[in-house]
This record gives structure tokens, C-alpha cells and sequence, in this order.
């Protein structure tokens, strides 16, 4: 089976975070395609992304990892928010990309899931605006301490973030 992987965004409103986490596994275990292969329903901070691809890359790097046995969180969804987080260390990626009670705009990773996992997310979460996944990129750089020079060499924020992630790939 080829991995199904998904992204969407969201502006939700987050008034009970525990209660959300413990929904958001519920559903990937009521939404899996294949019980034999890994899945997850992973949610994160929207605006600690450089866009689509950042976070498909991140996705890639942390199934391809746990499939090397390379993986540093147990956890598949985890994994990506090390991966997209550029840390190795899961209490700073979790500071980064975790999620936080208020207005928030989140992005949601599934793979191995049904497509219509998105939509039930949506009956919860409200407001589902794929755009808070577009890069800020001055509060990127804010976040992630890139330079103007940085930027530059790289051509876009979303080259400079896989390229940081390729570097931590090699020195995990």
C-alpha cells in the first residue's frame, strides 16, 4: 500500500485542548485504510509552516524514517512535528508547533487515512481555510531565526526549511 497522505488548514477556535488531542486520535483509529499499516491524524501549529510542501516533506522524512528505523519519537505525528520543526528535541518542536487553547490557525496531517477524515475534522474544528498554511515569513524568520542572506541563497522560505530539514535528517 502506497502511504495516503493528506494536509488541510483550519481557523478554529481551541477551547479545550485535551479534549481535542484525544478526539484527534479517535479519529485517525476510526479513519485508517489499514490497520497493518502506520496512520496518524496529526494537528499543528499553521503558522510555524513555510507551506504545502514543507509540510508534505516533513510527512515523508518521518515515515521514511520510522521505515529506516531512524526515528527519534515513537509517535508518527511526533516524528513530523520534529521533522517540520527542524528540532530534535520533541519539547522544542512541541513549542513550536504544538497547539494552544484560543484562536488558532491549524494545519492537519492524516496518512493512511479515509479522505473523509478532513471532512469530519471540519464538523469540530470549523472553518476549514487551506491559506493559514501559506507561509508568514517574517514571523518565520522570527520563529526560525533565518537571515535576509538566508533567504536569498535559497530562493523561498519553504527551500531554506526542506534544506534545514535535509541537514537535520543527516546529523539525527
Amino acid at each position: 500500500m502506497k502511504n495516503s497522505i493528506e494536509i488541510a488548514g483550519f481557523k478554529a477556535y481551541v477551547n479545550d485542548l485535551e479534549n481535542l488531542l484525544e478526539k484527534t486520535i479517535q479519529l485517525s483509529d476510526e479513519y485508517v485504510l489499514d490497520p497493518s499499516h502506520r496512520h496518524t491524524l496529526q494537528l499543528l501549529n499553521a503558522d510555524a509552516i513555510a507551506g504545502y510542501d514543507h509540510i508534505l516533506n516533513a510527512a515523508k522524512h518521518a515515515l521514511n524514517a520510522f521505515q529506516r528505523g531512524e526515528n527519534v519519537a515513537n509517535d508518527l505525528g511526533l516524528e513530523i512535528c520534529l521533522r517540520a520543526s527542524l528540532q530534535r528535541q520533541i519539547s522544542k518542536a512541541i513549542t513550536i508547533m504544538g497547539l494552544k487553547e484560543g484562536d488558532m490557525n491549524i494545519c492537519a496531517i492524516s496518512i493512511n487515512c479515509n479522505n473523509k477524515i478532513m471532512d469530519h475534522l471540519e464538523q469540530f474544528l470549523g472553518n476549514r481555510d487551506d491559506t493559514v498554511i501559506n507561509p508568514d515569513l517574517d514571523h518565520l524568520k522570527n520563529i526560525y531565526g533565518f537571515s535576509e542572506s538566508e533567504m536569498r541563497i535559497y530562493g523561498s522560505i519553504e527551500n531554506l526549511m526542506m534544506e534545514r530539514m535535509a541537514i537535520l535528517i543527516l546529523e539525527i
